[in-house]
């Protein structure tokens, strides 16, 4: 590893730190820090704090339940069609959360393609509880999906070729052999996906709405607090930054193992 850049990397490389800190640097230096914990200890805070993290883990969890299977499939089974499957199952990182919003309402909200369904099985999801769940785990998932093919791909099969060859039906494979092995990929994914879900604000305010103690989470209460109390505002925007750095750091070895 090279210990001196080139000047004309150096020079782009530093502006690129500014660029990236001075946000966080006058977040930190605005902070009202003698008023912190007051405002963090707020009705309306510890209101949106609770329902973000019900919601961000339910997310998260829904998201291993139906992303995990996913990536197996993606990693293991080889179909046609499969390169529109992992574009369909990576589009939310890169789709407008609002739009991804709109899309979740017109497939399950009231008349959406499956709201009058939902509603005869008396399921309503717009504007609810389950509704934030929701799009929260499809921002979300993709990280998910990525972290735990990528794992798959960089197992060596011969583990889970050998419990076959004892006589290990596959579902016993999978539990017993890959998911073990899968952990850490599995972890890092689960992470970065609740992460996300607690940060999440296009898409919930799109599709759940903004409704306290119902639907207003972290991001949306940072949103309405700056309107009013941007002491609020900024104290929450600090606890937020923090839960992100922490992530990062916990999973630095795993997202940057040299």
């Amino acid at each position: 590893m090279t210990r001196r850049p080139p000047l004309a990397l150096a020079v782009p490389a530093g502006l690129g730190v500014m660029f990236l800190a001075l946000p966080l640097v006058g977040l930190v230096q605005r902070a009202p820090w003698a008023a912190v914990g007051h405002q963090l200890a707020s009705h309306e805070v510890r209101q949106a704090l609770r329902l973000s993290l019900v919601t961000s883990l339910a997310a998260t969890a829904l998201a291993v339940v139906l992303g995990v299977p996913l990536a197996w499939v993606l990693a293991r089974v080889s179909f046609r069609g499969r390169a529109l499957v992992r574009a369909l199952a990576l589009l939310p990182i890169v789709l407008p959360p609002v739009v991804g919003g709109v899309a979740l309402l017109l497939a399950f909200g009231r008349r959406g393609l499956l709201g009058g369904w939902l509603a005869a099985l008396g399921v309503r999801l717009p504007f609810t509880t389950a509704g934030a769940v929701v799009a929260e785990t499809f921002v979300a998932m993709p990280f998910v999906v990525l972290a735990t093919e990528a794992g798959l791909r960089s197992l060596d099969p011969r583990y889970e070729e050998a419990a076959a060859t004892l006589g290990a039906r596959p579902w016993s494979v999978f539990r017993r052999v890959t998911l073990p092995l899968l952990a850490p990929s599995l972890g890092a994914g689960a992470a970065l996906c609740w992460a996300r879900a607690l940060g999440e604000f296009g898409a919930t305010i799109t599709f759940a709405g903004n409704l306290p103690g119902r639907t207003q989470t972290m991001p949306l209460a940072v949103y309405v607090a700056l309107e009013s109390q941007p002491d609020g505002a900024i104290a929450l925007s600090l606890l937020l930054v923090a839960v992100s750095v922490v992530v990062l750091v916990l999973l630095r070895r795993r997202l940057f193992p040299a």
